[in-house]
């Protein structure tokens, strides 16, 4: 096992545009956050009900879309090539590559996210405290020592990692790349686009509770917790059961499919 995840390191290291893409997403998600940041205002004697975290990670929700190509090329681009019928020769226990490639996407993706949050959660403590986000107005500076903003840093970067195994599976079962970013960005952004234009209170709730995307970024948030469908740990693992749920799929495919 320890072979396949090397080879499978060589192969993304080596893939060209790939170190660009992922640093296209840490500075879209940085450059976002700190947009979104820089425009938020509350004026001095005003109540203002933001959510200072999840202002400062704004920047995820574009920089997932990056994430998934990433992943979705280290899959497609073999059988674009033809390099998965060698791969699959050198590793006849195919299960052993899908797990190595999840292995190196998602450390990939951590390190990523690891510096784009981190990041955005400095430029945003910079940004809100000049635009009124102060402790005069009921909100404490921006800091990865206060416990919910730790946790909607972390699970950020969690989900950003969950976003690229979720789109590894997907890819494993469809192998084609602009069918399985398709794919991918439907089922992220569909659920979002229908819950808006549902008005039964019911309905949208539940399918809020579904959406990939929605409940799992409930993880970024740190004020009006009660007012969620689901808890933001809770939102992380049903973004978690649609990647392994993908994972699965793209598993027995690969295991039964011709290559």
């Amino acid at each position: 096992m320890t072979d396949v995840v090397h080879a499978e390191w060589t192969k993304v290291r080596t893939l060209p545009g790939t170190g660009w893409l992922l640093l296209a997403a840490a500075a879209l998600t940085v450059a976002v956050g700190a947009a979104a940041a820089n425009a938020m205002t509350c004026p001095a004697g005003s109540v203002c009900q933001v959510d200072p975290a999840k202002i400062s990670l704004t920047g995820v929700d574009l920089g997932q879309a990056i994430v998934a190509i990433v992943a979705v090329t280290v899959v497609s681009g073999e059988y674009s090539t033809g390099m998965i019928r060698l791969t699959l020769a050198a590793t006849p226990r195919r299960w052993r590559v899908l797990a190595a490639k999840a292995a190196v996407v998602s450390a990939v993706t951590l390190t990523t996210g690891a510096v784009a949050v981190l990041t955005s959660v400095l430029a945003g403590r910079l940004l809100l405290g000049r635009h009124g986000i102060t402790a005069g107005h009921g909100y404490e500076a921006l800091s990865l020592g206060s416990g919910p903003v730790l946790r909607a840093a972390a699970g950020s970067v969690l989900y950003l990692a969950l976003i690229a195994l979720f789109s590894l599976g997907v890819a494993a079962a469809v192998r084609d790349s602009a069918a399985a970013i398709g794919v991918v960005l439907a089922l992220l952004f569909l659920f979002p686009i229908l819950s808006s234009v549902i008005t039964s209170p019911g309905w949208h709730r539940h399918l809020e509770q579904l959406s990939p995307m929605t409940a799992g970024l409930y993880i970024q948030a740190t004020t009006n917790l009660r007012s969620l469908p689901l808890t933001p740990w809770q939102g992380l693992g049903v973004l978690a059961a649609w990647a392994a749920g993908a994972l699965l799929a793209g598993a027995l495919l690969l295991r039964f499919r011709d290559a």
